[in-house]
């Protein structure tokens, strides 16, 4: 899923470009994947390649880290897993909570990567009283009553938002006075926050509709490409005579 930001500076510490960090997760699921299959070392190009990036570009990504591989033998896999993880700040556990438990709200507490990437979902927590109490995922729902308490019991930071769109921007705000400086935003409007809080957005429709784009495009195309060539199917009706 590919998501969109606002409220960022362009850098970020030890001056790290937005984009460079936009790509660290790439590399380090590729890295995950090595790892997993106990591959000791990768060449900058195996690995461009496996995260789906320019080698150029992935060196001059890993040259903000101070990482730099060994001529001839490449990059030590479990290194970089490391450093990157401490770059992203995954080497601790981050509570989570999710507002909003809906279809997409249960699909997203059952996710199995979370924990797996540093991140622990502390609270389930929607406005319909039907849904307290109930287990999603194991964890039973809390009403939203509850969301400030809960949020400083756990010393929440990060917040996911998967409500409908009419009441987005509310759960924002309180999630914000309660001491939320992250959100990761499922609901299909645009969030106004304060500066200082970081909001990434998640619409699905929206990657649709790009998709769709480019189908057009390329139907487009081939139509174009079929008319020039003419009933023959070579390029007679164009050709001059």
């Amino acid at each position: 899923m590919a998501t969109g930001r606002n409220h960022r500076p362009a850098t970020r510490s030890r001056g790290i470009p937005e984009a460079t960090v936009a790509r660290l997760p790439l590399y380090l699921r590729a890295l995950t994947a090595l790892s997993e299959r106990s591959v000791p070392t990768v060449s900058s190009e195996e690995l461009a390649a496996a995260a789906g990036v320019n080698s150029a570009k992935l060196r001059k990504d890993f040259s903000y880290l101070g990482s730099y591989g060994t001529r001839g033998v490449g990059y030590d896999v479990e290194y970089l897993v490391y450093q990157i993880s401490r770059e992203l700040g995954l080497t601790q556990d981050w509570p989570v909570v999710i507002v909003g438990i809906g279809n997409l709200g249960a699909a997203l507490a059952n996710y199995g990567g979370f924990a797996s990437r540093g991140f622990r979902v502390a609270a389930l927590i929607d406005a319909d009283p039907a849904m307290a109490g109930k287990p999603v995922a194991g964890i039973p729902v809390q009403h939203t009553d509850e969301l400030e308490k809960i949020i400083s019991d756990n010393g929440v930071s990060i917040g996911v938002i998967s409500t409908p769109a009419g009441a987005a921007q509310q759960v924002c705000e309180r999630l914000i006075a309660a001491g939320v400086t992250s959100i990761l935003n499922f609901a299909p409007t645009v969030l106004s926050v304060p500066d200082g809080v970081d909001v990434r957005k998640v619409d699905l429709s929206i990657e649709l509709q790009i998709l769709a784009f480019h189908e057009q495009r390329k139907a487009g195309e081939e139509a174009a490409t079929a008319s020039r060539r003419g009933p023959e199917g070579d390029m007679s009706a164009v050709m001059p005579a």
